[in-house]
């Protein structure tokens, strides 16, 4: 699998003026998990800056309970205060991390920007210990690029 490869699809998908915004975004959510093997959930936490809180827009994968997150709390939030990539290889290490099913072994989470301020993150959970590297960020922090798009 190769990142560039992805890329056109990436712009194809949000570039359908058929769908609206959040359909975009779960076809894009679709499109990383099928293309991506140790996807297995993927999905976009939005901000409400005035609460200080995510809250969960598209999404594939198992089900969550966590649709609204703090500020602060697990890896989302923590992204939400740092505005910073967070990668994190092993949930079981980590002392601030929101379980979501004994299945997550792994977690990457890149903000999203739009005009400079912090709008929301892609979370990605996957089954499989410590897969994620460099070139998931660089490949994540572009498709939040083309996200940013939707919303300017």
């Amino acid at each position: 699998m190769n990142f560039e490869e992805l890329k056109p699809n990436v712009i194809k998908i949000l570039d359908d003026t058929s769908a609206d915004r959040d359909t975009k975004l779960k076809n894009l959510c679709q499109f990383l998990s099928d293309n991506v093997s140790y996807y297995n959930w993927v999905g976009f936490y939005f901000a409400n800056h005035d609460t200080k809180t995510l809250h969960l827009g598209p999404y594939v994968g198992a089900e969550t309970d966590h649709t609204v997150i703090p500020f602060g709390k697990g890896i989302c939030g923590q992204v939400a205060e740092s505005n910073a990539n967070f990668v994190v290889p092993d949930v079981s290490a980590q002392d601030n991390y929101i379980a979501c099913s004994f299945t997550v072994k792994s977690e990457i989470v890149v903000p999203l920007f739009v005009d400079g301020k912090n709008i929301g993150q892609i979370d990605i959970d996957s089954h499989v210990l410590d897969p994620f590297t460099e070139a998931d960020e660089r490949f994540l922090e572009f498709v939040n690029i083309e996200v940013a798009k939707l919303f300017q």
